[in-house]
């Protein structure tokens, strides 16, 4: 029989260090923004009860879900996005957090769909949900979240714009045209940038709708609700008015949805949505068969699209590039001029480890040249070399290729953590 290589899954992926080191940067900014807002993290489980997300209804997800039986013959499900577990448990601890609860939470989402741009099967979100209050402040403070998080990740004004909507305001065109079922109009209006101007027209119809009624509807600014008016003042107090527009075509499967909407696009609209949400005020009713209801409004953003969006964005894949820089395995290395100096540098190396400082040596016997190239491979600033010339250390720059002695009653901590901090003046024994 040959041999098989055996790759990943298509849409799962390996991360590699680098690509380790990147998502390490999202969860970084991810949790520095939600943290700053007052916001508490929390996790619920990979695997869900299949039901759970089918009282979740109105659109694709029953077709993309990763399920199956288990050994206790349980139908399950990896989850595939985590608003319904967080409706799960609000629903069993809610009285016990006073109100509204913050919460944020980062992990690992799957959905059975075709691999392509921006989309794979297996991918990580970061999800944030204000619960108990329902007020147009609170999404405004989510969509004030949203942008915080774009500019934690290094785009301007001049790269993105969150383009919001909410029901109310077509509730009110539908309720003013006759339209009963307005949950299936909307899908029009959801698909309105997608859809030839043969297929709108041919779907309006049914509703003795022109294309051009509609798109004058949408166009209008007056036809924005008293909620978006509140959300925009809101955010323009805050110096953020110029980061949001009105878009009534924004109504994200308005099954799930009651109100506010918004999604983040990039200005140059070279990729999908980078994130959306909105409110969901029956979500937690709904899960808890009525045994709760509390007013949620929450957004979510993916790895994969924002993620495109940095390494094609040129300031903000530099700012990732410099905080990859700052991240080296290796600040220190540690260089064995002479093997009958091992132990000893082995005690320098562990007290420095101790002292929280990034620290490499080779662990078996190589000639000087050999280390040094060693050390400049790990990324290394600074290289100490132990050897019989000891009681004196060898501190050597590796970026000037300076060196100096160091007296065996210096503080050598003390010193490689000045050094680390960018002093480079004289050591003071």
């Amino acid at each position: 029989m040959a041999n098989k290589n055996f790759s990943s899954l298509p849409g799962f992926r390996d991360f590699k260090p680098r690509d380790c080191a990147i998502r390490n940067y999202l969860f970084d900014a991810w949790r520095s923004v939600a943290t700053r807002y007052g916001f508490i993290e929390y996790e619920v489980p990979m695997l869900e009860p299949t039901e759970l997300y089918m009282k979740k209804t109105g659109d694709e997800l029953p077709t993309q879900l990763f399920r199956f039986e288990d050994q206790g013959k349980r139908d399950v499900t990896l989850r595939p996005e985590i608003t319904a577990s967080l409706a799960r448990i609000v629903s069993d601890v809610q009285r016990d957090y006073p109100k509204p609860m913050k919460w944020f939470e980062i992990g690992q989402c799957f959905r059975y769909e075709k691999p392509q741009a921006g989309r794979t099967r297996e991918f990580i979100q970061f999800n944030a949900d204000i619960i108990g209050e329902a007020g147009a402040g609170a999404d405004a403070e989510l969509i004030a979240l949203s942008i915080d998080t774009m500019l934690e990740l290094g785009f301007t004004g001049a790269d993105f714009v969150i383009r919001a909507s909410d029901r109310a305001s077509w509730l009110q065109f539908c309720e003013g045209r006759g339209i009963t079922d307005a949950g299936a109009f909307l899908q029009i209006i959801d698909k309105w940038e997608r859809d030839p101007s043969e297929a709108r027209v041919k779907k309006l119809a049914e509703y003795d709708l022109t294309e051009e009624e509609v798109t004058a509807f949408i166009e209008n600014t007056d036809n924005a609700s008293d909620e978006f008016k509140q959300i925009e003042a809101d955010l323009t107090a805050r110096g953020l008015g110029e980061y949001i527009e009105l878009d009534l075509t924004i109504v994200r499967g308005l099954a799930y949805y009651t109100g506010t909407v918004f999604e983040i696009f990039d200005k140059a609209k070279s990729m999908r949505a980078i994130a959306g949400g909105g409110r969901y005020d029956d979500l937690i009713k709904v899960i808890s068969n009525g045994s709760a209801d509390l007013p949620c409004t929450g957004f979510a953003m993916g790895d994969v699209v924002i993620r495109n969006f940095i390494e094609e964005t040129p300031h903000a894949l530099m700012q990732l590039e410099a905080w990859l820089q700052r991240q080296t395995p290796c600040e220190v290395y540690v260089i064995v001029a002479d093997e009958d100096q091992r132990l000893g540098a082995l005690k320098t190396v562990a007290e420095l480890r101790n002292k929280g400082t990034r620290v490499g040596y080779t662990m078996s016997k190589l000639k000087m040249q050999k280390q040094f190239q060693k050390a400049e491979q790990s990324g290394a600033r600074y290289a100490i070399v132990v050897g019989n010339e000891y009681p004196e250390l060898t501190l050597r720059n590796l970026e000037t290729r300076g060196e100096e002695k160091i007296h065996p009653n210096s503080d050598m901590l003390a010193i490689m953590q000045t050094r680390l901090s960018g002093d480079d003046g004289p050591i003071i024994c």
